[in-house]
């Protein structure tokens, strides 16, 4: 059954006309629903009886249901949701230095087929794309955790499974509905997008105007190193890559995000710092540099652990040597299933 979620205005309207109602009520309903109210369900006083009766006949109140709900002693909380087919999907809420913020990481997909080897996700595979709908329904749950605890929303990546350009029209889709004033109220600027690299994608995204955010996740200087990590190395070279983010952020006018999770004996030298540094340091690029959640072996057997502090360090200041704009991220929620795909893949081989 379609959810409320899956639509915006224009097809809203146009399924009350439809139905034989004013088209005008499509605006209302999704802001009340927006606003954290159960339309499908409840009644309301500007609603038609008869339109009421009809939502709550033909639409499902919600895309997506929480399954599993895990909060770290850090305030981070993972929500597994459950989709109406059955799947799940990960979001995560980390709390910001303010206490009245936060910042949401949503899922574009179910899976991924991007067989980046030290990710969770990847080890179960690609199974669909999500909706629009099933993404908003990720934002909600998060705006409603985040409310929950006194604090706001403030900002969303896509950075959780999947690989959102590889579901560009959805995401598009429910990004316009997130940054609308009277939908999600979110903004643009508050949204980043992040690939690993995509660049037919990253092009795509450019094309489209929208004033978001661009991530791109690079994780070795090198084509070599990249491809034993990202099996997409092999079909997007890193020169390739870097060119489809300079287009972007010539376009935009803010710095691309490059992120590079920093893996002990693989790609966290001195060399490949040096070598990173000679790929940035002419572009106005902000390197964010992570710390790695272990997850087990990868698809390759090989059980990656995180660059030690001494080295992670090291390798920073050779960045900030060449004036380069870069810094670590914090590490979240590390006494619950944080990494992306873990809590997914947990939950299934317990069910």
């Amino acid at each position: 059954m379609i959810a409320l979620a899956d639509f915006d205005p224009v097809t809203l309207a146009r399924q009350f006309a439809d139905w034989g109602y004013k088209p005008s009520h499509a605006g209302r309903v999704l802001r009340a629903f927006y606003a954290g109210g159960d339309i499908v369900n409840r009644p309301s006083r500007f609603l038609p009886q008869g339109l009421f009766e009809r939502l709550r006949a033909e639409l499902a109140s919600s895309a997506a249901t929480l399954a599993v709900r895990q909060v770290a002693t850090d305030g981070t909380t993972k929500l597994l949701l459950r989709l109406g087919d059955g799947r799940t999907v990960e979001s995560v809420l980390m709390p910001d230095f303010r206490a009245d913020r936060a910042a949401g990481c949503i899922s574009s997909q179910v899976g991924c087929a991007m067989g980046c080897d030290f990710c969770a996700t990847t080890k179960t595979g690609f199974e669909r794309n999500l909706t629009a709908g099933e993404i908003v329904e990720q934002f909600l749950a998060l705006r409603r955790e985040a409310h929950a605890v006194g604090r706001k929303l403030q900002t969303i990546v896509f950075m959780g499974m999947g690989e959102p350009l590889l579901n560009l029209d959805a995401v598009l889709a429910a990004v316009r509905r997130l940054a609308d004033n009277s939908l999600g109220a979110l903004g643009w600027r508050q949204i980043t997008v992040s690939t690993v690299g995509i660049v037919p994608g990253i092009d795509a995204l450019t094309a489209t105007g929208l004033n978001i955010h661009l991530a791109v996740s690079l994780h070795a200087p090198d084509d070599v190193t990249r491809a034993q990590l990202l099996p997409m190395g092999k079909r997007f070279p890193i020169a390739d890559i870097l060119a489809a983010a300079d287009r972007f952020q010539a376009s935009r006018g803010r710095p691309v995000t490059i992120q590079y999770c920093l893996l002990a004996g693989v790609n966290d030298s001195l060399e490949h710092a040096r070598i990173l540094a000679e790929l940035l340091g002419s572009r106005r690029m902000h390197i964010n540099l992570l710390r790695y959640n272990p997850t087990g072996l990868s698809l390759r057997g090989v059980a990656y652990e995180p660059s030690s502090d001494e080295t992670a360090e090291a390798f920073a200041e050779v960045l900030r040597a060449r004036k380069l704009v870069a810094h670590f991220r914090r590490s979240r929620g590390k006494d619950i299933d944080a990494a992306c795909g873990q809590l997914r893949r947990r939950s299934e081989a317990l069910s």
